[in-house]
């Protein structure tokens, strides 16, 4: 419920944290971001909805927040985020996937054949379109790097979907966020973000209920 609750209120979270930590505002940022993908075995960070937040709060306190140098280093993050979880797949990939921590797998079969059929579904595109699915989103840069993908071609798109990924979200929230029904109803939108970011897996899991 404590996870449920902060995934609903990110912008209170988020305001707090800046009225608090100012100088620490931004590396708070960035380390999420960059924790979020790059550490393979935490998925379910809030990814879509911090950054959404973030553009709130960048329109609400525009001498606090630097919206152009926030959106930097976030894409930043997010790109330093994903070569790392590659790096990770390249070198220990085979050691996590079966590694155990209390009895428990860290990383579970379901969630890495579930990215692996979007890479045999999109190939390469995998890297960009994963960004904005919560989930797949960490694993995917952990899946290429255990199937060797070519470092050209990873870095290649996750360049790009890591710039489309920040700059959309962010500047959706920027733009949007202080409108007063936005604003007014953020538990609603982060439910309609979550919600278009499980879509596609949704429509896969039916997809595979119905053959």
């Amino acid at each position: 419920m404590e996870i449920l609750d902060y995934l609903l209120h990110i912008d209170q979270y988020l305001e707090h944290f800046l009225m608090l930590y100012p100088n620490w505002f931004y590396i708070i940022l960035f380390s999420l971001i960059f924790i979020e993908t790059g550490v393979v075995v935490l998925p379910f960070l809030p990814g879509d909805s911090l950054l959404f937040a973030t553009g709130m709060l960048s329109a609400a306190f525009p001498d606090q927040i630097n919206v152009y140098i926030i959106i930097i280093m976030l894409c930043i993050a997010a790109i330093l985020g994903d070569t790392v979880n590659y790096l990770i797949g390249k070198y220990l990939g085979y050691k996590l996937v079966h590694q155990t921590i209390f009895g428990k797998r860290i990383i579970k079969d379901d969630a890495v054949y579930k990215t692996e059929d979007f890479f045999k579904k999109y190939g390469s595109k995998t890297i960009v379109i994963a960004r904005f699915v919560p989930i797949v989103r960490t694993l995917a840069p952990f899946v290429a790097g255990i199937s060797k993908m070519h470092y050209a071609t990873f870095i290649k798109y996750n360049i790009l979907g890591g710039t489309i990924w920040v700059l959309g979200i962010t500047l959706l929230g920027y733009f949007l966020g202080n409108i007063p029904v936005v604003k007014n109803n953020f538990e609603i939108v982060v439910g309609v973000i979550i919600l278009f970011s499980i879509l596609p897996m949704m429509i896969e899991w039916i997809k595979s209920k119905r053959i």
